[in-house]
């Protein structure tokens, strides 16, 4: 059987129906500032389940009040946050998607922090962002424990993957790039060691056969910036620490300089297929593939494993549904209740 878009998809014991994943996406609609999902979430989320999306990933959800991007994020730094994902996670399966959820530290890129966090004391540039303090080494090992805490919680909510977010400029990049990382102690002497300490800690609360996502810059774009060659490196290290899949993204450390992102249609594809390549790892492309021809080429060319649409489906929540309506699939994901209308 040809293997295609809408093709099942086995990582590790995470069956999914289809290789269309909903990239995470910040909505910044926590109204109460508690950290806490709200209806907003829930019909969010369940929407696009109902639409056919094979796996959603929840939007970055931090692992501390200062972690997050601002106070109107997801956060899973207490218990009194499960009930409010389970609620949204029972919602999902109950429509025959998967769900996971992305967790983070937003490092200096916490822009309602009073004083942000990083490896180094090295502003973000833009108005938005403040001066950050350099972490102790111990409050650095304190983080990696943040980490851990998190994905017990995720589990406990009743997430079906953990996706660790390591890309786009945030805490767990601004240790692995030479640009934001100049500390002298062992998280700057290995600039894979605080991502591997944070994988190690969260592949301790997960079931043996939950696979572990993470997101990851393949390339910087600011002036002396990491390349694929620095991403593929660090790659490895992930893996081995316990890494089963890669969702491929690049930049978000800076303001491009003279290397910038082509922003056309799926212009990170070749950077997935060069890790898959160099891993032999399962791996989701992402980047402007709405299009359903293209989001179908990059699986049908074994690019990558999955494709992950973001923009397109907060444009529209059926993209699935269309796209499988639009490339001749025989079972389109039409809810009986919407028959009628196609």
């Amino acid at each position: 059987m040809k293997t295609d878009l809408f093709s099942p998809y086995e990582l590790k014991g995470l069956q999914i129906r289809n290789r269309i994943v909903m990239a995470p996406m910040c909505q910044y609609s926590v109204t109460a500032k508690d950290g806490k999902p709200n209806e907003w979430h829930y019909v969010h989320y369940l929407t696009r389940a109902i639409g056919g999306t094979g796996l959603l990933i929840m939007e970055m959800t931090d692992v501390h009040p200062d972690g997050r991007i601002t106070d109107h994020d997801l956060g899973i730094w207490s218990d009194d946050h499960i009930p409010a994902f389970s609620r949204i996670i029972d919602g999902v399966h109950a429509h025959g998607a998967k769900i996971g959820i992305q967790i983070a530290h937003a490092g200096r890129k916490a822009e309602d922090a009073e004083v942000p966090v990083a490896p180094s004391a090295i502003p973000f540039p833009g108005d938005a962002y403040k001066m950050p303090r350099a972490l102790t080494t111990d409050e650095v090992r304190d983080i990696v424990k943040l980490f851990g805490d998190a994905a017990r919680r995720a589990v406990q909510a009743g997430v079906d993957t953990i996706e660790l977010h390591g890309a786009h400029g945030y805490l767990i990049h601004q240790f692995q790039s030479p640009l934001t990382n100049k500390r002298d102690d062992v998280y700057g002497q290995n600039l894979a060691q605080f991502g591997v300490e944070v994988i190690q800690a969260v592949k301790k609360e997960m079931p043996a056969d939950m696979p572990l996502i993470f997101r990851i810059s393949a390339v910087e774009y600011a002036d002396g910036g990491y390349d694929i060659d620095h991403a593929i490196e660090l790659a490895k290290a992930y893996q081995a620490a316990g890494v089963d899949a890669f969702h491929v993204s690049s930049g978000g450390e800076g303001l491009a300089g003279q290397r910038k992102p082509g922003n056309s249609s799926g212009y990170q594809v070749p950077f997935a297929r060069q890790i898959r390549e160099a891993l032999q790892v399962p791996v989701i492309a992402v980047g402007l593939l709405a299009d359903a021809e293209m989001a179908q080429s990059v699986i049908v060319n074994e690019d990558a494993d999955l494709v992950a649409i973001a923009r397109g489906l907060l444009r529209d929540p059926y993209w699935a549904t269309h796209a499988a309506v639009q490339l001749g699939h025989a079972h389109p994901y039409i809810p009986r209740q919407y028959q009628r209308g196609y």
